[in-house]
């Protein structure tokens, strides 16, 4: 079954241009082509449009994205995708230690009525940590 661009975008949930994308990037197999020019997709087309999507939204960039996609073809199943997987979580799990940081410095910073950020950073009581917020621990 052959699919037009406009059918393969919007059964992927993706735009015309998003797809042309990531067609030029390599990350869907080039298509066949009508008579008249016209690019005619398959359903695998829709199918890896909708993983792209799935693994950006699990955190992925587009460009680990097409790594997975690319090793994937040249080894067939494995595509590292456990271990990679794996160093993901890992990320998150520090966005998340950071986020839970910011929310603790900002519910502080409410609860402490800091309307101007320079007169409250020159108080001692002020409960944002300057300092440390904009300083990353280093790892041992």
């Amino acid at each position: 079954m052959s699919l037009r661009i406009n059918e393969v975008a919007q059964a992927a949930g993706v735009n015309r241009e998003t797809l042309r994308y990531y067609e030029r990037r390599g990350l869907l197999e080039k298509p066949d082509r009508s008579p008249g020019g016209h690019r005619l997709y398959d359903e695998r087309a829709v199918h890896t449009l909708r993983i792209i999507k799935a693994a950006q939204r699990l955190g992925f960039t587009l460009e680990e994205v097409a790594d997975l996609i690319e090793v994937g073809r040249r080894r067939g199943r494995d595509s590292g995708l456990q271990a990679r997987a794996r160093e993901k979580l890992v990320e998150v799990e520090e966005r998340i230690a950071d986020l839970e940081t910011i929310r603790s410095n900002l519910v502080a910073a409410i609860d402490a009525g800091c309307d101007d950020l320079h007169v409250c950073a020159t108080t001692d009581c002020c409960p944002v940590p300057f300092v440390e917020i904009t300083t990353r621990p280093t790892d041992a």
